[in-house]
């Protein structure tokens, strides 16, 4: 390469950029954008002169410092509806930062991947025996597009054109699926809990169960208004409930999904996270992502090969399931060892207390003049409350005691304010929220 570099990052040299535009028979790199309207067009950035490496640490130190966040100076948060404050033990970060982990990507390789396919391996064993499923997939993007994907499975396997969603799921859950479906051309109806109102026209009912508003459903009587009318039930759940409820398998669910985030991982404004997704052994080749099998080699020593590949990039693809690429699988990763650090009993303790725990809360709260529970069930470590002012202002009020509130539900339960408890909340924690409510009540 001839000439001299104009940007540290940019190795391409100013002959360089001559003879690539010579190749493609253009006189500048300005008729690259010839197509663009000048008015939409950004003339300059308009960026701040470049810093020093010792000044940038400390310009992003600053900037960080402005963050707040749980456990900084007694900050406490209740806050949940998808992504959860859980305790990561030191010893998941202490695996999922080697580098032979930390950097890997697809194992296209197998001889030279094989720590890698273990562990994937071990995973879809995991993520089987928590939702009581036959076969898991090695993961998925998150719990939303994991359960889309469920959904267009579903339409695979019966071979019908609509889904239905109980409109007690998450609702960004519900967006992820109309955009899944409307790609594929498929209609999607929400159905009420009460009644859920199916036909053979549906490829599945889809069901979220610890639900959106922190309740369980009653799983059996979906699985049965599913599967009355040949549709397939799909089920979104959460993890940790699985330490002390029902899984997905024990109550007829055909497609198993979770967010598996709470499984080790932190919250990490917002991702990446993990989806998890598990079927019955018929459906197997319907299932997107890829799976991971164990074999052993012809000297009879144990190995780990990618079993099945439904991506199009790998097969013909008319025959493709999905065309999901990248695999979470550091996230995955995380999870494999969060479950094998807790065992059943330490995955049931901290469902445990994530249970009595909000319960407590729960309980507290509608003593509260003003403050009622709108909704009757079972709950795990969500609940709504009703409070007698706005949700944003209560919101508000509580930050100003360093507490993060819950999510404002106002636009389906009047004045609702979602609250999530965790076993990260303590009993002091708890009473601050409730002297911070307390002190909006009417007088």
């Amino acid at each position: 390469m001839g000439g001299s570099s104009p940007h540290p990052y940019i190795p391409n040299t100013d002959e360089d950029r001559r003879q690539m535009l010579a190749v493609i028979g253009v006189e500048s790199v300005e008729d690259l954008f010839a197509d663009i309207p000048a008015h939409l067009r950004i003339e300059g950035l308009r960026l701040p002169p470049g810093l020093s490496e010792p000044e940038l640490l400390r310009e992003m130190a600053e900037m960080a410092g402005r963050n707040r966040y749980p456990g900084q100076d007694g900050m406490a948060c209740f806050l949940g509806a998808g992504a959860y404050r859980h305790f990561v033990p030191s010893v998941v970060l202490q695996v999922v930062s080697r580098s032979e982990f930390y950097t890997a990507y697809t194992p296209y390789q197998p001889e030279i991947s094989q720590g890698t396919l273990q562990t994937m391996f071990e995973f879809q064993s995991m993520v089987c025996e928590l939702l009581a499923m036959d076969v898991a997939n090695a993961g998925m993007y998150d719990g939303a597009s994991a359960l889309a994907e469920a959904c267009l499975m579903a339409a695979s396997v019966t071979g019908r054109r609509r889904i239905a969603l109980l409109s007690t799921l998450h609702p960004g859950y519900q967006a992820v699926v109309r955009t899944y479906a409307f790609g594929r051309d498929l209609a999607v109806d929400v159905v009420s809990p009460e009644a859920p109102t199916l036909d053979e026209s549906h490829a599945c009912l889809a069901v979220q169960s610890p639900n959106f508003f922190g309740y369980l459903e009653d799983m059996g009587a979906m699985a049965e208004a599913a599967h009355r009318v040949g549709a397939l039930l799909v089920t979104s759940t959460d993890p940790v409930s699985l330490g002390l409820f029902r899984p997905p398998g024990s109550y007829g669910a055909d497609i198993a999904t979770a967010e598996g985030q709470p499984l080790g991982w932190p919250l990490t404004f917002g991702g990446p996270y993990l989806g998890l997704l598990a079927t019955r052994k018929e459906f197997l080749r319907h299932l997107p992502g890829r799976i991971v099998g164990r074999t052993t080699d012809r000297d009879g020593r144990t190995g780990y090969v990618l079993t099945l590949q439904t991506r199009e990039q790998h097969i013909r693809r008319e025959r493709a399931t999905s065309n999901i690429c990248t695999s979470q699988q550091l996230v995955a990763l995380a999870a494999t060892v969060y479950l094998a650090a807790l065992g059943r009993r330490g995955l049931r303790r901290v469902a445990e207390l994530c249970y009595h725990k909000a319960h407590y809360a729960a309980e507290r709260i509608a003593a509260l003049p003003g403050y009622s529970l709108p909704l009757t069930g079972v709950f795990f470590k969500e609940f709504v409350v009703r409070c007698p002012r706005p949700p944003a202002l209560v919101n508000e009020a509580l930050l100003e005691r360093g507490i993060i509130g819950g999510l404002d539900v106002s636009d389906r339960i009047e004045n609702g304010l979602l609250l999530c408890v965790t076993e990260m909340n303590t009993r002091e924690e708890i009473e601050r929220l409730v002297e911070g409510l307390a002190a909006l009540s009417p007088r």
